[in-house]
Formats: structure tokens, C-alpha cells, sequence
């Protein structure tokens, strides 16, 4: 298996066919995978996320954390766990100033983040989001709505919307001054429950990566 630094064309393809959100993150920094017989799997991205103060609660700054965003892959890698691992080493080498990684599983699709338990990231919290919204024809998250009328309430009045669904969090620190604060910070693990097990039919390859970071809902 080998990795290297995809292309706009790559990473669009890769996002918009091979990934439930259909979408492509802002300023995404990616990696092509290749298997054992030099097949394109598609890619494994990154980017600084949608929430700019994602790493104030480790007292990092913008560029010293960075955000696991997609996992847009065919399942033709001969490890989703070796292909995360090879692509945190080729990020410590193009971005040295990263010191954490932060990503999210998605409640929304029934993920846990089985792939990061796998490979021994830290569970920090469940993070609530903020409400979608039904506007031109189908759900939106809030952030989404904003950016394209520019508030709210703009909105006409009787407009649907749905609670968000949950966020979990993992951490993983490239820095490993870091490892302190992260178990500090660490919780057991989530798991499903015994009849979601059952009716799921993936494993770790199945890629449970969430999407952005969320728009916490305000308390």
C-alpha cells in the first residue's frame, strides 16, 4: 500500500462518489491510497474544519490542529487501519506544525467511529449540533442555510427543521507532549448496541468518519 498527496480532480471525485455527505470540505489536504497492486481506492482527507476554535479547548492555535474530514474510500485498501496510519505520517511530514488531529462520528448515519477505536484514538466526548433545516427542497444543516441566504431569519417563517444529530469526538495527537491531555481528557469508548451490531454488515473498513466538525447548539 502507498500513499500520496491527491489532486483537486482526485479529491472531488473521491468525496462526491465515494462518500455519504456528496460533498467536498473547504481547503481539503489529501492523500490518494494505493493498494498492493497499484488500484486507486480513492482518498483520505483533511482540513481546518468548519469550526475556527477547534482547538482552544487544548490550548492549540489555528495550524497546530487540523481535522479528520472524510475517509472517501472504495474498500479495495487491504487495510482501512494501515491506510489512516500511513496518512498520519505523510501529514506529520507536510504539515510539522500540527500537533493534533481531531475527527467526529456521525450519529446521523449510526457510526460510533469504529475506525478510530481501531486504531487507539481518544474518545472525548458526544457533542450536541445545531437544527437542520428544509430549504430548497431538502435538509440542510444550519451552517449550510447561513451561508447561502446569510441569516436565518431570512427564512420563511413556517420553514421546517429537525433537532441535529450527535457528534462524537475523537482526538489523536501527533505531538506526543500531547498524550497527557488526551487521557486526561479520554472516555471509554462508545458501542453499539447489541441489535446494531447485528444489523450492521461493515466493519472498520466501513469508514465511520462524520463529516466537518460541528456548530455546537448553544446552552
Amino acid at each position: 500500500m502507498r500513499l500520496e498527496k491527491a489532486s483537486q480532480k482526485a479529491i472531488k471525485y473521491a468525496c462526491l462518489n465515494f462518500h455519504y455527505s456528496k460533498s467536498v470540505p473547504v481547503n481539503p489536504f489529501a492523500f490518494s491510497v494505493f493498494n498492493d497492486k497499484n488500484e486507486w481506492c480513492r482518498c483520505i482527507l483533511y482540513s481546518a474544519g468548519a469550526n475556527n476554535n477547534l482547538g482552544n479547548q487544548y490550548g492549540l492555535k489555528i495550524g497546530q490542529v487540523i481535522e479528520l474530514t472524510r475517509m472517501a474510500l472504495n474498500g479495495k485498501q487491504e487495510s482501512t487501519s494501515k491506510a489512516l496510519s500511513l496518512s498520519i505520517k505523510l501529514l506529520k511530514k507536510h504539515l510539522p506544525l500540527v500537533k493534533l488531529i481531531v475527527s467526529f462520528a456521525d450519529t446521523k448515519q449510526k457510526h460510533i467511529g469504529t475506525i478510530y477505536q481501531a486504531t487507539n484514538w481518544f474518545y472525548t466526548e458526544t457533542v450536541k449540533t445545531t437544527p437542520d433545516w428544509f430549504f430548497r427542497g431538502r435538509w440542510m444543516h444550519q451552517r449550510q442555510v447561513n451561508s447561502l441566504i446569510g441569516s436565518l431569519t431570512k427564512l420563511p417563517k413556517d420553514t421546517k427543521k429537525r433537532p441535529g444529530f450527535d457528534k462524537i469526538r475523537y482526538i489523536y495527537p501527533i505531538d506526543k507532549s500531547l498524550i497527557p491531555l488526551c487521557k486526561s481528557l479520554a472516555k471509554p469508548y462508545p458501542k453499539k448496541q447489541a441489535q446494531e451490531v447485528k444489523e450492521d454488515k461493515h466493519d472498520a473498513s466501513s469508514i465511520e468518519i462524520g463529516g466537518s466538525s460541528p456548530t455546537l447548539a448553544l446552552k
